[in-house]
Parts: structure tokens; sequence; C-alpha cells
């Protein structure tokens, strides 16, 4: 039945369903977000039991974070993707000051490594943004107004910009190319963490009160590889 002269046509993507095609899949979905979920969960917990205040900060966004990439996957809370890129923006402004923090600052990144740890979970933050933004774009040019028939150009195009959501003012344009290069990059930073964890478990058995932080440390380096894999594998759906 043909439309009636002005009607405008809404095509809108279902929000029941992944803005990443793969991820439509339930066993792969479910089981990211399963690994995303326990890792954020592990993080809160370790907020818990830490007395150091800007480590509960640390660790609390690490959750955030992980929180915030399990609503990717479901595409949950589109209206909210402006605050999602902000905060994550935030946390990355705040692991790369503590990174380049002057030494009398102890309670920040202190030496060599903690420098380096701050600097990989500025970038991972900077880079979960940069998948909110992108994943946006994915959404927002799966939604728009079409013209029925009888209906001008220029009307048309008036009403596609009057009713384009709001967010997508924040959404980049989805570039192969930088989805590569963070695909790599993630991808290395999770074979670092996982020979990491492997000369861990190589090394002589520690003494009886050495055992918790040095399983402390394992999980902690099991966790960093889960979610460098979990970024890249999320990157690399966008390469297409």
């Amino acid at each position: 039945m043909a439309a009636a002269p002005g009607t405008v046509l809404h095509l809108t993507q279902p929000s029941s369903e992944s803005v990443i095609p793969v991820f439509n899949i339930p066993a792969i979905t479910w089981a990211l977000t399963a690994v995303l979920l326990l890792s954020g969960s592990y993080q809160v917990l370790q907020a818990t039991k830490s007395h150091q205040r800007t480590d509960q900060v640390n660790k609390c966004l690490h959750a955030l974070m992980n929180v915030l990439m399990a609503t990717m996957l479901w595409n949950l809370a589109p209206s909210t993707m402006l605050a999602q890129i902000g905060v994550l923006a935030g946390a990355a402004l705040w692991f790369a000051i503590q990174a380049v923090a002057r030494p009398e600052f102890k309670t920040l990144c202190a030496g060599t490594r903690d420098r380096l740890k701050c600097a990989y979970h500025s970038l991972t933050m900077a880079g979960a943004a940069l998948m909110v933004a992108m994943m946006g774009h994915v959404t927002t040019t799966g939604q728009g107004t079409l013209p029925a028939a009888g209906t001008s150009m220029p009307h048309a195009h008036h009403t596609m910009a009057a009713q384009t959501p709001a967010a997508a003012a924040a959404t980049i344009d989805h570039s192969p190319d930088l989805a590569i290069l963070l695909t790599v990059f993630f991808g290395a930073a999770a074979m670092v963490f996982i020979v990491l964890l492997l000369r861990y478990r190589k090394t002589t058995i520690a003494p009886r009160h050495g055992t918790a932080p040095r399983f402390s440390v394992r999980t902690e380096h099991g966790l960093e590889a889960l979610g460098a894999a979990v970024m890249a594998l999320m990157f690399a759906t966008m390469t297409a």
C-alpha cells in the first residue's frame, strides 16, 4: 500500500539486537558479558579491601568500564552515550595524570612499572570511550528517516536533520583503519599479559607469607589479558 504524500518513514534498528553483528550470537554475547561482569565484580571486591583512596578510585573506574562495555554488547542505554564517553574520557585523563605525576605524590603512580601500568590504563579508558563513540555511529547510521513517495528531497533532508538523535553529535566516523590499529594494540597487550602470567607461574613457590600477593598479581594479569582480548575482539568486529 503506497504511503500518502508527505509521509515520513522511520527506519530504526531494533534495540534488542547488538549493534555488532557477530555479537548477535547469544553464546558469544553471554560469554563476553560474563567475563566483563566477573572482572568488574573482582575490581569492586578489591576496592573494598584496599585502604588507599586512590587505589579504590582506580579499581572502581575499572569496574565501571567493564559494566559499560557489557552494556555495549546489548545496546543498552543508548541515550546515555554522551555521559558514558564523558566518564571514560575523564577516567583516561585521571590515569594519565597519575602516570606523569611527580614522585613526591606517593599516592599516585610511583616507579616505572606503576607509571607504565597507569599509562596503559589511560589508553584502555580512552579506547573504551572511542568504542562507545564508534558503536554510537553504527547505531545512529542505522536510524534515519526516508521520504515516502511524493515527498520532495529538501523537505526530507530537513526532516532527517530535525529528527536525528542529539547523541549523534558525539559519534565519530567509522574508520576501519582506526579499528584495525586498536585491534592490534589490544591484541598485543593481551599477549603481553599472558606472557607475564606464564612467567609468574614458572617461578619458584614463594614463602607462605607471600602467597596471597603473588596470587593477586596472577589474577590481575589474567584479568588484564582477558580485558585486552575482549577489547581487541570488539574492535576487530568494527574493521569491516
